[in-house]
C-alpha cells in the first residue's frame, strides 16, 4: 500500500505572507489534496530576531481567507506535535537528535570564539561571501570536550560532512543533483543560545511529522546535499523534494518588499479578489495539460500535478492579474460584488445617485475595484474637458457638427419628462431617423456634454438617467457654451 502523502507548510512569523510562501503552501496543500492526503501547519519560530508580534495571526488567517484548510497544527493535534518550533524545542528533541550524531560521529561540540571564526578563509559562493569551517573542534579528544562543557564554555553543534566524495540527491523538478563533498561545509546544528537551526529543526520536524514531500523555492537546492546526509546519518527515509521557481517582477528581478505586490496583504488592499489571487499563484510555475487559466481552488485540487511545475523562474505579471481579476469580477453574482464596491462608490459619489445602477455599469468594465472611483468621478461633478474629444472619425462628429446637434436636441430634452433610460433612448432614436443621421453622430456629442471623458462605463442616456433631468440639461448648456466660444 502506498503511503499517505502528508505535505507541510512551516512559515516563520516575520510579517505579512510574501507571494512565494504563498504560492508554496499553495502547492503544498495541492499535492496532498490531489492525493488525498494531509496538509499540516508548522510555525517554524526559533528565529527569535525576526519574529513580528501578530504575524502568527496573519498566517492563520491568510490561509483561512484562501482556502488552504490544514489538517494539522498547533490548533488541530493530529498526534504528532507541538506544531510550534519553540514549544518543540522545549521538549529537549532537538538536543536528543543533535547529540544522537555526536555519539555516531556525523556532529561534533565546536568552541571556537568569535575571533578565530573570523579569521577563517572565506569563499564567494552565490556572490555572498561564506568562511568555511575548518573542521578545527572535530580534533578535540572527548576529555577536552568534557571539560570545556563542565566550565560552561558557549558551544555550537556541527554537522560532521567529508571532505571527500560526491553526495548525490534528487529532485522531482530538477533531477538528480551531484555535489562534491568538499563543498559541504560543517553547518551549524544548534547555535549556542540552545536553539536548533532552521535547517536542522526542518529535517527533524519533517521526519518526525511523517511528511513525505518537502515542497521549498529552489534557493534551498544547495543546502539539500546536507539535509540528505542528516537523513541518511540517522537512517530516516529521504523525503521527495520539489524545488519551486523563483518568482521574478517585471524586470527579471527578485520580487521584493519594494515592489508594492509581494504580499497576499497587499494584493488585497490593492483590490484583488482573493479566488483570483489564489487562482493566480497557482499558475506562478505551474500548467494545467490544457492551457486553461481559470481555476476554482477544487478545480486546482483535481488537476494539479507537480510534474508540471517549470524549473524557469515565473515572472509576477500585475498586468495579466488585474485582467485574471476583471474576468472573477464579471462572473460574480452582483450582490457580493455590490458589498464589494459599494464603500468605493459611496465615497466618489454623495449626492444621492443610485449606487447599485452604476455598479451594473462598471461591473464588467473595471479590473480592480479602486478603478471604480476615477471610472464613476463625473457623476459627482462635470470634469473640465477639452472640446477636441467631440471630434471622433468613427461617428463622422467634429466641434462643428457636435454644436448643431446639441443645439437641435436641447429643445427636444428640454420637453421630455420622461427621464429614464428606455424613454431617452426612443425620443432620440426618433430625432436620429427624422434626421437620417447614424446613431453615434448624435449620440457621441451628448455622451460627451454628458460626462466630460472619452471613456464611460454607459451610454449618454444611461449616463442621463442617473443624472436626472436638470443635471443633465445643465451639461448639454454648458457644452454648447464651450463650443460655441471656440467654434
Amino acid at each position: 500500500m502506498a503511503t499517505k502523502i502528508r505535505t507541510r507548510y512551516a512559515p516563520s512569523p516575520t510579517g505579512r505572507m510574501h507571494v512565494g510562501n504563498l504560492r508554496s503552501a499553495l502547492y503544498e496543500f495541492l499535492i496532498a489534496k490531489h492525493e488525498g492526503g494531509d496538509f499540516i501547519l508548522r510555525i517554524e519560530d526559533t528565529d527569535q530576531e525576526r519574529y513580528v508580534e501578530g504575524a502568527v495571526e496573519i498566517i492563520y488567517r491568510t490561509l483561512q481567507e484562501t482556502g488552504l484548510v490544514h489538517d494539522e497544527g498547533p490548533d488541530k493535534d493530529g498526534g504528532v506535535g507541538p506544531y510550534v518550533q519553540s514549544e518543540r524545542m522545549k521538549t529537549g528533541i532537538y538536543m536528543k537528535y543533535a547529540k544522537e550524531l555526536i555519539d555516531k560521529g556525523e556532529a561534533y561540540y565546536c568552541f571556537c570564539d568569535k575571533e578565530r571564526l573570523a579569521s577563517l578563509k572565506t569563499e564567494i559562493v552565490e556572490g555572498k561571501e561564506i568562511s568555511i569551517y575548518d573542521k578545527h573542534c572535530l580534533g578535540l579528544s572527548k576529555e577536552e570536550v568534557e571539560k570545556n562543557l563542565a566550565e560552561g564554555k558557549p558551544f555550537v553543534i556541527r554537522q560532521n560532512n567529508p571532505n571527500e566524495g560526491k553526495t548525490v540527491f534528487h529532485d522531482e523538478l530538477y533531477g538528480d543533483i551531484e555535489v562534491d563533498n568538499a563543498e559541504l561545509d560543517d553547518m551549524i546544528l544548534m547555535k549556542s543560545d540552545g536553539y536548533p537551526t532552521y535547517n536542522f529543526a526542518n529535517v527533524v520536524d519533517d521526519h518526525l511529522m511523517g511528511i513525505t514531500h518537502v515542497v521549498r523555492g529552489n534557493e534551498y537546492l544547495s543546502s539539500s546535499p546536507k539535509y540528505n546526509r542528516l537523513y541518511q546519518a540517522f537512517g530516516w527515509e529521504v523525503p521527495v523534494y520539489v524545488h519551486l521557481p523563483l518568482i521574478t517582477d517585471e524586470n527579471h528581478k527578485k520580487l521584493s518588499k519594494r515592489s508594492g505586490h509581494s504580499s497576499f496583504e497587499d494584493l488585497i488592499d490593492q483590490g484583488f479578489l482573493t479566488e483570483a489571487v489564489v487562482n493566480y499563484i497557482a499558475l506562478l510555475g505551474w500548467s494545467p495539460e490544457d492551457n486553461r487559466e481559470i481555476f476554482s481552488l477544487d478545480e486546482l485540487i483535481k488537476e494539479f500535478d507537480y510534474h508540471r511545475i517549470s524549473k524557469s523562474p515565473a515572472v509576477f505579471d500585475i498586468v495579466k492579474l488585474k485582467w485574471m481579476n476583471g474576468e472573477y469580477m464579471k462572473a460574480m453574482d452582483f450582490d457580493k460584488f455590490y458589498t464589494y464596491a459599494e464603500p468605493y462608490l459611496s465615497k466618489a459619489l454623495t449626492k444621492g445617485q443610485d449606487l447599485k445602477k452604476i455598479a451594473e455599469m462598471v461591473k464588467s468594465r473595471i479590473e480592480i475595484f479602486p478603478d471604480i472611483t476615477e471610472m464613476v468621478d463625473f457623476f459627482e461633478t462635470l470634469p473640465d474637458y477639452d472640446i477636441a474629444m467631440y471630434t471622433h472619425k468613427k461617428m463622422k462628429t467634429n466641434a462643428e457638427t457636435s454644436l448643431a446637434v446639441l443645439q437641435e436636441v436641447l429643445p427636444i430634452l428640454e420637453q421630455q419628462e420622461d427621464y429614464s433610460n428606455d424613454a431617452l433612448y426612443q425620443t432620440l432614436s426618433n430625432y436620429i431617423g427624422e434626421k437620417g443621421y447614424k446613431n453615434g453622430y448624435v449620440l457621441w456629442p451628448i455622451r460627451t456634454a454628458v460626462s466630460g471623458k472619452q471613456m464611460t462605463p454607459a451610454g449618454a442616456t444611461e449616463i442621463m438617467e442617473i443624472l436626472g433631468k436638470e443635471e443633465s440639461l445643465a451639461r448639454i448648456r454648458a457644452g454648447i457654451e464651450k463650443l460655441s466660444a471656440a467654434v
